[in-house]
């Protein structure tokens, strides 16, 4: 018995005496033995199977170690300062990303043959001192461009851009060949009836401003006072046609309240634009009233002469062989857009002696004044009212103020005018 509890308590012994071993003394030679520090992976170190060597790393070479791994940990930039690249190798991008350093800006200006406005405008070159210089060679020479003629050498950067004087480069004027003329006068009537062709040509012309229009203005409608008497007067006109052809009545006269007319002048004219400002005008004209009767042939002009004076004139050739002439002119002065202030100038002359009508040779009469009317549009109708008041001052010359002094008549004076103008 004791023998067999001997043997048990020295197997035990032996099994506990190998379990220990390994951890303070070496390893049989049966074991593997431990890997080298060059071969101990972090994986391995952490299943205990190897030793890492002590945590040391160098620093890598500042030739190897870019900011991008120093950010990441693998390894360390150098503590002095990166040496800045050559401006040569250093562009304007990377030193923006820290890659290097700008130089000190001290660009040199690029040579006057290859630094354009456009370049310098944009930093990339300095353009010299502002003077005469050749033109530099085209940027766009090889690209396939058409050839054009060479320009003369300039300063101008828009030189050869075709940006010159049109006129030296535009073709020599010359008049139409004759073949453009020799056609008909309306190539319409060589595909239609010409009388068709010739009723819508009509038509077009209606359509787009070829109207015929018309116009009423009673210019003077008044009472006229002074020298003891009082005499109505008129002077009014009729108009109808277009821009180049009309036909216009006339009438003008005057007479004393309670007795008859001193005399009445009917025209009736022919009026054809010879410019955008005048009219020719011919026709007839008939003077009624208590002495002896008138037909006269008219030939006159009117129309808007410069700076917005509207003036006319007449000659008048009776059926007796009586030349005479008459010449107005007023002119519109706007002191507001409805008050109105209007000078006003008439003068009759006669080329001979007519004891007749009481006309003298030479200058016969003349009538100056003005009258300040108040224009008045109303809401509803075409009509315009402008009522006005005035002064006018008239005067006979010569033989003419003889024959009316004779009859006993006043020769001249001023009289107050009272009376108003309409037209539609």
């Amino acid at each position: 018995m004791r023998l067999i509890v001997v043997l048990l308590a020295s197997t035990a012994a032996t099994a506990s005496f190998a379990q220990h071993s390994g951890h303070g003394e070496p390893a049989p030679v049966s074991n593997p033995p431990t890997a080298p520090a060059t071969t101990c992976t972090p994986e391995h170190a952490a299943m205990g199977h190897c030793t890492m060597p002590a945590p040391t790393p160098a620093p890598a070479p500042a030739a190897t170690c870019t900011p991008e791994h120093a950010a990441m940990g693998h390894c360390t930039m150098p503590a002095s300062a990166p040496a800045p690249a050559p401006a040569a190798t250093c562009a304007p991008e990377h030193a923006a990303m820290g890659h290097c350093t700008m130089p000190a800006p001290t660009p040199a200006p690029a040579p006057a043959a290859t630094c354009t406005p456009e370049h310098a405008a944009m930093g990339h070159c300095t353009l010299p001192t502002p003077g005469p210089a050749p033109v530099p060679a085209d940027p766009h020479a090889g690209h396939d461009t058409p050839t054009e003629p060479a320009a003369p050498t300039s300063a101008d950067p828009h030189a050869g851009h075709q940006m010159g004087d049109a006129a030296s480069a535009a073709p020599p004027v010359a008049p139409p060949p004759p073949e453009a003329l020799s056609g008909p006068a309306h190539a319409q009537d060589l595909f239609f009836d010409p009388r068709e062709a010739a009723r819508s040509r009509a038509e077009l012309a209606e359509g787009h401003g070829g109207l015929s229009t018309s116009r009423f203005l009673v210019d003077q409608l008044e009472l006229s006072m002074g020298e003891g008497r009082e005499v109505y007067a008129w002077d009014a006109q009729f108009w109808y046609g277009g821009d180049i052809d009309k036909f216009w009545l006339t009438s003008e006269g005057e007479g004393e309240f309670g007795g008859d007319f001193e005399g009445v002048e009917l025209q009736a004219l022919w009026s054809r634009a010879i410019d955008p400002w005048f009219d020719l005008q011919a026709g007839v004209r008939q003077d009624l009233g208590p002495g002896p009767d008138r037909t006269h042939l008219v030939l006159g002009a009117q129309g808007l002469a410069p700076y917005w004076f509207e003036v006319g004139g007449a000659l008048f050739l009776s059926t007796k062989g009586e030349v005479t002439a008459r010449f107005e002119g007023e002119y519109d002065l706007r002191l507001t857009q409805r008050l109105i202030l209007q000078p006003r100038l008439e003068a009759d002359f006669s080329f001979q002696d007519v004891p007749e009508l009481q006309l003298g040779s030479g200058p016969t009469s003349a009538e100056v004044g003005a009258r300040l009317r108040y224009e008045i549009y109303p809401r509803t109708g075409p009509a315009v009212l402008a009522p006005y008041v005035g002064v006018q001052y008239e005067r006979a010359f010569g033989d003419t103020a003889d024959y009316r002094r004779a009859s006993g008549e006043d020769s001249g004076g001023w009289r107050f005018l009272l009376g108003i103008r309409t037209w539609f």
